[in-house]
């Protein structure tokens, strides 16, 4: 049932490391997801430098999703939110025609404390790539729960097993969150045709192979499939049906290869409105990287 294990790729940003799953040469999307970092896990001290900010900066084509487990990180956009987010809260944001926004480290700044948590992007369908943009807040408390025998569950986003999330989504998807005591089995069912298992801490065993923290196993379809838990873990499942082939460059994420380059574009030339409440700064316009993007699927 594993069609492929995609083991995470770690980049030093300096005050922290992310670890990159998602997209991946082999398997470029799951579902409507296209984009999976891991944030952390670090113990900040207190003192975090300005530069380790991630300065405004633009989107097109996708929904965002922050999700920490210990942390907190304050957003600010060109739709006017400010809104921190904090472990098992969800920061929603979709950048549709166009939105701009920072992540501040305020909070870890002045206090210091762990850092940990993902960050995945939600390629939107093709008739809603050019929607307006928008912002949602969710606190913890207002996401579903699991709880079984040694499992604790959230239901992140979409719905699975008759369970919905009040999380706004444009697509057939689910993003669960469950932690798992040593010998703890879940079950994913085979709703849908996409389907994946990230291991955020611990480790776990799908489908009879054993799947190490930082590493995601890509589902094949058709079929119900137990984790189990072989130490006290975290992991993380979702997937959907897929909303056809994306390009990707840099932030922008389109169906369209001409509308990426527009948004260069107007990004490179000041076009595209800066966060309200956080506009004296934000990240230049990277050099293109080798030949023109390939579609991904």
């Amino acid at each position: 049932m594993i069609e492929l294990v995609i083991p995470q790729r770690r980049r030093d940003l300096g005050a922290f490391e992310v670890g990159r799953v998602l997209p991946f040469a082999k398997r470029r999307m799951v579902g409507p997801y296209i984009f999976f970092d891991r944030m952390g896990p670090k113990q900040i001290a207190p003192g975090l430098p300005l530069e380790a900010d991630v300065r405004p900066h633009p989107h097109i084509g996708l929904s965002t999703i922050t999700y920490l487990f210990d942390g907190e990180i304050m957003h600010r956009d060109s739709v006017g939110s400010e809104q921190a987010i904090r472990p098992g809260a969800v920061n929603w944001m979709t950048a549709g025609s166009g939105i701009t926004h920072s992540e501040r480290f305020e909070q870890l700044r002045a206090e210091g404390g762990p850092l940990d948590g993902i960050q995945a992007w939600v390629a939107l369908p093709t008739e809603r790539e050019e929607m307006a943009p928008g912002f949602w807040h969710y606190p913890s408390d207002a996401l579903p729960v699991f709880d079984g025998d040694g499992i604790a569950g959230r239901l992140i986003a979409g719905s699975l097993a008759g369970v919905t999330s009040p999380v706004q989504i444009d697509s057939p998807q689910f993003y669960v969150h469950w932690e798992l005591r040593t010998g703890a089995r879940v079950s994913l069912p085979a709703e849908y045709s996409e389907r994946a298992i990230y291991a955020a801490s611990g480790t776990v065993e799908v489908d009879g192979q054993r799947l190490d923290a930082g590493n995601m196993a890509v589902l094949a379809a058709g079929k119900a499939i137990t984790v189990t838990a072989l130490s006290d873990a975290v992991a993380m499942a979702l997937g959907g049906e897929p909303v056809g082939p994306r390009y990707i460059d840099w932030n922008f994420v389109s169906s369209s290869k001409e509308r990426i380059e527009q948004a260069r574009a107007d990004w490179s030339a000041g076009r595209m409105k800066l966060p309200d409440l956080d506009n004296e700064n934000f990240i230049p316009l990277p050099p293109k990287l080798g030949a023109a993007p390939e579609p991904m699927s």
